[in-house]
């Protein structure tokens, strides 16, 4: 008899994804399935399963042929979606790459609900808050507002599941992730960005003046906290900050790391990006500091164990 949980986590072989997936196979109870396109994922990011519980499938979600028979070879329990175009940059060179999205978030919940999932966990973004007009940024209170294509398809996301919700009985746990940071994330995110010129001596570029403020989580705070949600009644059909909540500035930042990789980079400003580098991040994590058993990592604390495992660069 198969007493086996299974869990499908989409965008599996991304930073955040493949961190979760990790988490997940520890436990021999749980037979991952990972699928990812590898558009910006990769499968050397993927942990190696010591109780032979994971299995990876190239495949797109946004093309229902192509995950459907995924759902209905494994017969899932839970689902994290995650799969995603992320990064400021890249998804607003990609406007139309990025409401591509809008189908996989489809097809992830029709299948869902007609293969008896019990619940789908779903990556949405600390961009849904657009500029936001209190802090901190509280899950119930804060108005949506912003206008860029990645925070609209993630809002609409959370639309999605709450719509499946009320009328399939489909249910969720959302995550609006503020910035997640550690080894093994892309080079294109800020804090790899700010490493990678510092440890080579090249020039660190801040748009504008660097005033501008982000809250840095270091990845295991996030992973553990949205396990300990994945699973638990009390965080069900519930949208959860999942950050830090202390504020640094960009410049800051790029100070601090010139510093611990003793480097010898200088700062140079650019001018600002017209749209998309909001003023400031400060979530409401009171949800978030309730699911976990630990204090929050430091963010020197955390860039120096990144820096200890520099595997995330390239």
């Amino acid at each position: 008899m198969n007493n086996k949980t299974n869990i499908l986590v989409t965008g599996g072989a991304g930073f955040i994804g493949s961190a979760i997936t990790e988490k997940l196979i520890k436990d021999q109870n749980n037979f991952v399935v990972v699928v990812d396109n590898l558009q910006t994922g990769s499968k050397s990011k993927l942990p190696k399963a010591k109780n032979n519980n994971l299995k990876f499938i190239q495949c797109d979600v946004n093309h229902e042929d192509e995950i459907t028979s995924v759902f209905h070879t494994f017969s899932f329990d839970y689902v994290f979606h995650y799969a995603a175009l992320v990064g400021v940059k890249r998804t607003l060179d990609n406007p139309v790459s990025v409401l591509n999205d809008i189908d996989g978030i489809r097809n992830v919940l029709n299948l869902s609900k007609n293969t008896g999932v019990k619940r789908v966990i779903y990556s949405s973004s600390s961009e849904v808050y657009g500029e936001p007009v209190e802090y901190p940024q509280n899950e119930e209170t804060t108005p949506l507002n912003s206008r860029l294509p990645y925070a609209i398809v993630k809002n609409i996301g959370e639309a999605f599941l709450k719509s499946y919700k009320q009328e399939f009985g489909l249910d969720y746990t959302i995550f609006r992730f503020f910035n997640t940071y550690g080894p093994k994330q892309a080079k294109d995110f800020v804090i790899s960005k700010f490493i990678n010129a510092a440890l080579n001596n090249q020039d660190i570029t801040v748009y504008g003046d660097g005033s501008q403020t982000r809250t840095f989580c270091f990845i295991e705070n996030n992973i553990n906290a949205c396990i300990n949600a994945a699973f638990g009644e009390e965080c069900k059909n519930k949208t959860i900050n999942i950050g830090n909540n202390i504020e640094t500035s960009i410049l800051e930042l790029a100070e601090l790391i010139i510093k611990l990789t003793d480097s010898t980079s200088q700062i140079k400003h650019l001018p600002p990006l017209e749209d998309g580098d909001m003023t400031r991040r400060n979530p409401d994590i009171t949800i978030m500091k309730g699911l976990l058993n630990e204090d929050l990592i430091p963010l020197e604390e955390g860039l120096k164990k990144v820096l200890q495992n520099t595997s995330f660069i390239g």
